[in-house]
């Protein structure tokens, strides 16, 4: 049992599919605080096959930069009373070797398979594929697949607690008859979670015999009911005690640390509700990379996850280009560009993926495709952030009806209070109001939301840290891993152009009252330092909305940044009449000038 109160130093690692990061942190006085970063190539894959490597590579860095002693020949050093030297605690995550990859199977694609994708998910797994009884897919199309996957583990699901045991029992029989074999090699006994009809456990041990398998409570014990957390438990445990087990140099990491290894979008999303929980607000979080994009939301203390695999900044350009469209990118761009032109700079970006901007021309192209990555993989979110489904509700007028096949989320705009951004383009960005602005665009922030991005990555390592001491990893977050940008204030609504959409009264620090007034697509900033917070009354004409209503006032508190607060009245979504035309890219220009953006004397460069 580790003791939180004899924590003083920390080091921390997360095992990225082509980087491992290592985080110092410690005690200072009464508070834990950042103190270095440290980075190395992972080592998981031929020659070095071994995680360990890049591990203590990285760990050296450390000890270059602080002159600590941490590493010794057995790998990491846990101090003991006799010797000074080493750390207090060490954590580690992982997504090195393709991370969690999981295949889901259910009943129902659109109850019980749904709810364990959504499991599977917010445990870090990539999962690889959905299958269900409904899904309409031949038998022998299903054993195909089952047989030619070579996933991590298998979440199968099925039946409200009591009910028919038939069909559960033939998805076990499609598993059975594949006879689905384990990413890592055929001597590895596939783990199998079996999270059902409790009516139908015995059916299902007598059918999966041959696997390990893994019984927890049913996902669906009832049709209105989820219950996601044993799914997620009996997923870690598998992953810890198969999964690691068998991948390159793993079992020696795991002799280094008393906390379990944990997939790196789990340390992220445990970071992102530990903020909902204390921030005591709705949140969405985003991990931006170059392959795919995690999209993380705590809503009303709901939480998801979903992976969109084929959306990313690097590896999977060419995968937004393809799903957003060649239109939907260049609208975002207010310089001429061609179709061909356009194509062509993405895909050597495809090519050499660890390439980053170099021009200004370049470096407004990535944003623009950033803005529909963010917008398709919200669009993804949204689809698994709803209700359940195949449940009957009862209006208040109407009666009874079933919500059936709908995709409504219940996640509503106004009511999400920080939005919260991690990843390369986001934190390398040249300005902050870069970063604030992308993620403003991306999700159509309405209301008054606060916009956070993190500082060097280690939103995961302190994910993990917060199992063990939450304080610490709640001080750290704050005071070092995050960047306050600063806040938007967006209204909703659609009118003709130029006409007033609302009035923000602004007590300025220092007591000076600023009154703004903005139009149908303007845009305005207004600096306020990080430490300032201040009220402000927002009073929108008579058919828009900030939150309280159509034509409603409101008077809140708001925080300032690194940006400031961006009054945003392009209107709801801010692109309705955005085209890559004269007066779309004037459009464009207009909005960048009005936040400086970008240099003026390069942006003009390039009109």
């Amino acid at each position: 049992m580790i003791d939180s109160n004899k924590i003083n130093l920390i080091l921390a690692t997360d095992c990225g599919s082509t980087t491992t990061k290592s985080r110092l942190f410690k005690k200072i006085g009464d508070e834990y605080r950042f103190v270095v970063a440290g980075e190395a190539p992972t080592t998981v894959e031929a020659p070095y096959e071994d995680v360990t490597m890049g591990v203590l590579n990285a760990v050296r860095e450390i000890e270059e930069l602080t002159g600590l002693q941490m590493l010794t020949k057995k790998g990491i050093k846990i101090r003991s009373s006799e010797d000074d030297s080493g750390v207090d605690l060490f954590v580690t995550t992982s997504s090195a070797g393709g991370g969690l990859q999981m295949s889901v199977l259910g009943i129902t694609m659109t109850i019980s398979a749904e709810s364990a994708d959504r499991a599977a998910l917010g445990a870090g797994a990539i999962v690889m594929n959905v299958l269900s009884q409904d899904d309409n897919i031949p038998a022998y199309q299903k054993i195909e697949t089952i047989r030619a996957l070579r996933p991590d583990m298998i979440l199968l699901a099925g039946g409200t607690d009591g009910g028919d045991i038939i069909q559960v029992t033939q998805l076990a029989e499609f598993l059975k008859t594949a006879e689905p074999k384990a990413r890592f090699g055929a001597d590895y006994s596939l783990p199998i979670v079996f999270a059902g009809n409790i009516e139908a456990r015995d059916k299902i041990k007598e059918v999966l015999i041959s696997y390990t398998l893994k019984i927890v409570d049913n996902i669906r014990p009832q049709i209105d009911l989820e219950n996601p957390e044993p799914s997620r438990n009996a997923i870690h445990d598998f992953f810890m005690e198969h999964v690691m087990s068998h991948a390159p140099g793993y079992l020696k990491l795991m002799k280094w640390t008393e906390v379990p290894i944990m997939p790196t979008p789990m340390g992220e999303g445990l970071m992102f509700q530990l903020l909902a929980e204390r921030q005591k607000k709705n949140i969405i979080g985003v991990g931006l990379g170059g392959a795919t994009t995690n999209i993380y939301s705590t809503y009303d203390d709901k939480f998801v996850r979903t992976v969109s695999a084929n959306l990313g900044m690097s590896y999977s350009i060419c995968n937004v280009l393809r799903e957003a469209g060649i239109a939907n990118i260049r609208r975002w761009i207010p310089f001429d560009i061609g179709e061909e032109d356009l194509n062509d700079i993405l895909s050597n970006k495809m090519i050499r993926p660890t390439t980053i901007p170099s021009t200004m021309r370049e470096l407004i192209i990535e944003h623009a495709v950033c803005r529909e990555a963010l917008r398709l993989g919200f669009i993804h979110h949204k689809t698994y952030a709803r209700r359940l489904r195949g449940i009957t509700m009862t209006r208040e007028v109407g009666g009874a009806f079933s919500w059936g096949m709908g995709l409504d989320t219940y996640i509503e705009m106004p009511n999400v209070g920080i939005i919260a951004g991690t990843g390369g383009l986001l934190s390398h960005a040249p300005r902050r109001v870069q970063s604030m602005l992308l993620l403003i665009d991306g999700f159509q922030t309405e209301g008054v939301t606060r916009l956070i991005q993190d500082s060097v990555f280690m939103f995961p390592h302190l994910g993990i840290l917060s199992t063990v001491h939450q304080d610490a990893a709640y001080q750290i977050f704050i005071k070092d891993a995050i960047v306050d940008m600063g806040t938007c204030i967006a209204v909703k609504g659609d009118a003709k152009k130029g006409e007033n959409m609302l009035k923000v009264d602004l007590n300025m620090p220092g007591g000076d009252l600023l009154t703004e007034k903005l139009a149908l697509g303007e845009i305005k900033r207004i600096k306020i330092p990080k430490e300032e917070e201040i009220d402000v009354t927002i009073t929108p004409s008579k058919k828009f909305d900030v939150g309280a209503g159509p034509g409603k006032s409101m008077t809140t508190n708001v925080r300032g940044g690194e940006v400031g607060i961006i009054i945003d009245a392009r209107g709801r979504p801010s692109w309705q009449n955005l085209e890559h035309d004269e007066e779309g890219k004037k459009m464009l220009i207009k909005w960048f000038n009005s936040l400086d953006m970008y240099p003026d004397e390069k942006l003009k460069a390039l009109l």
